[in-house]
């Protein structure tokens, strides 16, 4: 993401990135920091009320080429570095890169952005390492292409690596530090983001439910969201349930994958499908023990669809990209994992743990009656190379994304 991160520097006066705890945003931005850019962190009281009661003497203090961590924490903030932004371009001067704004809470700061800082900021969402970051190599938005992924280098991969890797998730202190117990670490993740982040929003009341909810889609992820399903099994509302999702979505906690439809079809299924963003976590939070036991229970599909779905989103996002992507599904359940969307074409993908899984692109003629182009499809699994297992299908090793 550096690259991308510096480079809106240069064209935004603001530049924020987003996402759940521990990712590494505060420290990524640090390395990137010139000497001259100061870096504060809201998370100090002192510091937090300077900004919350006397917004101008805090950039006094501190200047206006800023990292500021947690701004989230005095939204307020945000229309006094309008002010300095405007001031700044009014007066011939470049605006451009004057803020870098972090924080965890995309639900509390994506209230406040569109009506001040809209036009004068570019926003990126981080997510944990990817494989390529892990493997030290150059990432670029996923490109389900066939006559491209014949030219995109990867490492082969064996299904107990992949496991491995889905069994302890991407959070970079786990994965710099082998000594760090996981589960003691997952679990303090958990008390801290319940505690510091969903206990200060106004709509979560009941925490100890809210937790139960986070367990649930943990053990349910990459199936569909049924909100009056969920309703009943954690006993709130389904508004409720709608309402904490959101927040989930919005915290980095998980990814919410539409359906495509159209308006000449209303044989399709609408409801969305939910992912885990770190497998890590939803593996600790479901009580897996090791990865052998994730990979050969009956949780493994799900994982492993969760893990791919996540990677392709991880190599979008550092390049400050939002993926086109749809599942689809129809009353006659007919499923095709993901469909990738250009302007008059579609990739149809489907995500397999196998090596060699069989008919994968049964489903993927339903497509002709959509009206788009339909491109040759893959098939996302553990197979050693591209290969096309049929002109208009192709197998697809998943360390190519």
């Amino acid at each position: 993401m550096e690259d991308s991160i510096l480079k809106a520097s240069k064209q935004f006066p603001v530049v924020m990135v987003c996402g759940q705890r521990q990712t590494g945003k505060t420290t990524m931005l640090r390395h990137l920091a010139e000497p001259d850019r100061i870096c504060v962190s809201f998370d100090k009281l002192e510091t937090r009320r300077l900004a919350e009661n006397d917004p101008a003497q805090f950039f006094e203090t501190y200047g206006h080429k800023l990292l500021i961590d947690e701004f989230q924490r005095v939204p307020s903030i945000l229309i006094a570095i309008k002010d300095i932004v405007d001031n700044a371009a009014y007066s011939g001067k470049d605006p451009n890169g004057m803020f870098w704004l972090t924080g965890s809470q995309k639900f509390v700061m994506m209230k406040n952005i569109p009506e001040t800082l809209a036009g004068r900021v570019a926003i990126f969402s981080m997510l944990p390492l990817s494989q390529r970051e892990i493997d030290g190599k150059e990432s670029a938005p996923f490109d389900p292409d066939v006559n491209v992924l014949k030219f995109k280098d990867y490492e082969r991969k064996t299904l107990d690596t992949a496991f491995e890797r889905i069994f302890l998730g991407g959070m970079p202190k786990l994965l710099s530090d082998r000594t760090i117990d996981r589960d003691l670490y997952f679990s303090s993740y958990m008390d801290t983001y319940i505690e510091r982040d969903v206990s200060a929003l106004e709509q979560v009341g009941k925490l100890d439910e809210f937790r139960t909810l986070v367990t649930f889609l943990a053990a349910n992820t990459a199936q569909e969201l049924k909100y009056d399903s969920i309703s009943k099994e954690i006993g709130v509302s389904a508004p409720t349930v709608k309402q904490w999702v959101t927040i989930l979505e919005r915290s980095g906690i998980i990814f919410i994958l539409r359906p495509y439809y159209n308006n000449i079809s209303k044989r399709l299924v609408k409801t969305p499908k939910c992912y885990f963003l770190d497998t890590g976590l939803a593996a600790y939070l479901t009580r897996w023990p090791t990865y052998e036991t994730l990979m050969n229970g009956n949780a493994s599909g799900a994982f492993f669809e969760t893990f791919v779905v996540g990677e392709i989103l991880k190599s979008h996002y550092n390049c400050g990209k939002e993926p086109n992507i749809y599942y689809y599904r129809d009353i006659d359940k007919k499923e095709i994992d993901l469909l990738f969307l250009g302007p008059d074409r579609v990739f149809p993908i489907e995500i397999k743990k196998s090596k060699t899984p069989s008919d994968p692109d049964r489903n993927f003629n339903v497509l002709d009656k959509l009206g788009l182009k339909v491109m040759p499809g893959i098939i996302l699994c553990m197979a050693d190379e591209l290969f096309p297992l049929r002109r208009d299908a192709w197998l697809c090793p998943i360390s190519m994304i």
